[in-house]
């Protein structure tokens, strides 16, 4: 069965920074998959999958691919994998492939809330290394606008969690997301969230509007207005101005994004906050909107 290829269902969706990684679906969809901006799980109904095709594809990518050392657990929500099933998963790819330096996993606050920090420990000895939390905002109207199923304390108190458990957390944020009304607002209350929470890396992703999704509906009625790009560049602007990590990173580089920025913190700061000024004053030239995507 391990010679067929990897058993891949829908689309699948990973982190930019796991381009480069074994992607290795585990569940299908996403245990929450409410959200009204997002339209990457909407024709999957959320399960785990069967041990007997996950470790198929375990053996396949042990045999094919090699030359790869890090990987990736899909689909939408990795982490809700009742915890025996977890570490009989992080055993089996560590036995077929000792060589890998990490593992990856999405997670939402609801999954990260049912493992205790011991468990999140455990899961760490056993060889996952990052948690990529989507956290959009940390605005509670907005994120109760969006159908997030949780609050900025609850996302803050969940984050904090891995960090302590020793795991790398990347936290993903929704430029345009609060809409022109709430922009400036949803900037801050996220910068402040996550200064709190101090990740070690932040995402900055721009919302883009998916026909059939709910927030798509919403535009198209004139409920919802998307920022333009220099609204969107005055938000960029506004969390970064609220964020203080200790070391962490906060990248703008998806393809959804108008300006790519990196900036290390803590002193890259005001670099990176120059940069942002110097594209407002047009002395930037922004990315096409025909060349964004998701």
């Amino acid at each position: 069965m391990e010679g067929e290829g990897m058993h891949y269902e829908g689309h699948c969706i990973r982190p930019p920074s796991e381009a480069g990684s074994i992607l290795l679906q585990v569940t299908v969809g996403c245990s929450h998959n409410k959200c009204t901006f997002c339209g990457s799980y909407k024709d999957k109904r959320f399960r785990i999958k069967d041990e007997e095709t996950i470790l198929s594809d375990i053996r396949y990518a042990a045999k094919h691919l090699r030359h790869l050392d890090r990987l990736f657990l899909m689909d939408g929500d990795a982490l809700i994998i009742p915890q025996k099933r977890l570490l009989w998963l992080l055993e089996t790819i560590a036995s077929h492939m000792p060589w890998l330096r990490r593992i990856g996993t999405y997670a939402n606050a609801k999954s990260i809330r049912k493992k205790s920090e011991e468990e999140l420990r455990e899961l760490r000895e056993h060889g996952l290394g990052i948690v990529y939390l989507g956290m959009e905002s940390g605005d509670d109207r907005v994120l109760q606008e969006v159908s997030k199923g949780t609050t900025a304390a609850e996302l803050e108190e969940v984050g904090r969690k891995v960090k302590q458990a020793g795991l790398l957390l990347s936290v993903t944020v929704l430029l345009g997301i609060g809409g022109q009304e709430r922009s400036l607002e949803h900037a801050r209350a996220t910068g402040k969230v996550l200064s709190r929470m101090d990740p070690d890396y932040v995402g900055a992703l721009t919302v883009m509007l998916i026909p059939g999704t709910p927030l798509y509906e919403s535009s198209a009625q004139g409920s919802f207005r998307l920022p333009d790009q220099q609204g969107i560049l005055r938000e960029l602007r506004e969390m970064l101005a609220h964020t203080e990590l200790s070391r962490g990173l906060f990248i703008s580089n998806h393809a959804s994004n108008y300006l790519p920025i990196k900036v290390q913190f803590p002193d890259g700061k005001a670099s990176g906050l120059q940069a942002i000024d110097e594209a407002l004053q047009g002395g930037v030239r922004l990315k096409p909107e025909w060349m964004r995507a998701l």
